[in-house]
């Protein structure tokens, strides 16, 4: 967990939750105060957990939220060195997959549900034609075939650990950690339950995936700009 995590308060309804002990009355559960400014990085917690149905109620209030194991957390906006790797793996993707009628990809923010208690936001999402996930009408249900996150120094231990764990667990095959910040790749390919790490890709070596056949992009090419 990030040294700037912080845990708000307990509460014994999910109305509660957003404020807890610690934080004050939202109008927009009933209450008279102003929204408070969550900081970077918050972990929301409380005595109990979250669950689908209760994320489902969070307010419409731009933040980015994920429930990873009945824990409700909430990151900062992107940077712009952020939204320019995920603009260009965007890009090449959907040229790979979804142009040829290979499969489909998404980019945050959108849904992911991985359980009872886990839904999540990647970064990018790719769902070959005969993958396990399926889109409904509100998210992705189910492990998508490539999960793209790009790292941050405050999101890079939550992608590395908390967020890595559960994409295994769940059966995502292939995992991409990309890092604007040293412009590399990290790859990682799920056996027997786990993955494994390939290698990290810098420069004019390309990601030799297993999910997008094909791929001929160089690592520097996601970082130009």
């Amino acid at each position: 967990m990030q040294p700037n995590t912080k845990f708000w308060g307990q509460a014994s309804r999910p109305e509660e939750r957003m404020r807890g002990n610690l934080v004050p009355s939202h109008p927009l559960f009933g209450g008279g105060a102003a929204a408070p400014e969550l900081p970077p990085e918050v972990t929301l917690q409380h005595g109990i957990a979250w669950t689908l149905a209760d994320y489902e109620a969070l307010p419409a209030d731009g933040q980015r939220y994920e429930l990873l194991d009945g824990v409700l957390r909430v990151t900062p906006a992107p940077s712009p060195d952020h939204q320019s790797a995920n603009g260009w793996l965007a890009f090449y993707l959907i040229q790979h997959i979804q142009v040829p009628g290979k499969g489909r990809v998404f980019s945050a923010p959108i849904d992911v549900e991985l359980g009872p208690k886990s839904i999540v936001q990647p970064d990018l999402v790719v769902l070959l034609r005969d993958s396990a996930a399926t889109v409904t009408a509100r998210r992705i249900v189910g492990p998508p075939d490539l999960v793209v996150e790009i790292t941050s120094p405050s999101t890079a231990s939550y992608d590395r650990r908390e967020k890595r764990d559960l994409y295994a667990a769940v059966g995502v095959r292939e995992y991409w950690l990309v890092d604007p910040g040293t412009r590399s790749v990290e790859l990682l390919c799920l056996e027997h339950g786990s993955y494994h790490a390939e290698y990290v890709y810098t420069g004019q070596a390309i990601v030799p995936s297993r999910v997008i056949v094909g791929w001929n992009v160089t690592t520097a090419a996601l970082f130009v700009g």
